[in-house]
């Protein structure tokens, strides 16, 4: 592969770190496919290498991002209907306000679903903190995993 062709998947592959971090995009698809498109051009052992390392680095972060914070959650008492509706209230919010509407419609839809539930202020609240510790512990995970296959991805593309 040439240098403009690593350099473009290095792009991508930096796109998808930001996705992660501002939830617009897929990050971790765009960077398995950009990893995944390198090693199909490379060929070689070390590429075919670095994208299986890579791949095992994102499921596995992938299957730690849906079950360690959702048992955190769970055991804080958040319900997976309040869940739901911040995520709901979340898209919505991410096209009335862009970008930030993401994050106060979520807040904002868990918020009113554990206070509907819950029926107090004082209940609700350490409940909406919780469901938002979850989603950063989420989105770390995640940024972890993807930092993990970025960096094999670097090595192989400086050893290939």
């Amino acid at each position: 592969m040439s240098v403009w062709g690593e350099v473009i998947v290095g792009l991508v592959i930096l796109v998808g770190l930001l996705g992660i971090i501002v939830p617009i995009l897929p990050g971790v698809l765009l960077i398995f496919a950009a990893i995944a498109v390198w090693a199909f051009l490379t060929g070689g052992a070390t590429a075919w290498t670095v994208f299986a390392i890579a791949s095992v680095a994102l499921v596995l972060t992938g299957v730690v991002k849906y079950t360690w914070p959702g048992r955190r959650m769970r055991e804080a008492g958040v319900s997976n209907r309040a869940l739901l509706i911040g995520a709901v209230l979340g898209v919505i919010g991410f096209f009335v306000i862009p970008i930030i509407g993401l994050f106060i419609g979520f807040v904002l839809g868990v918020y009113l679903a554990e206070l509907h539930r819950l029926k107090t202020n004082d209940l609700a609240w350490p409940a909406t903190a919780h469901a938002l510790k979850g989603v950063g512990l989420s989105m770390l995970v995640e940024l972890f995993g993807a930092l993990i296959a970025s960096g094999v991805w670097l090595v192989g593309a400086v050893l290939a």
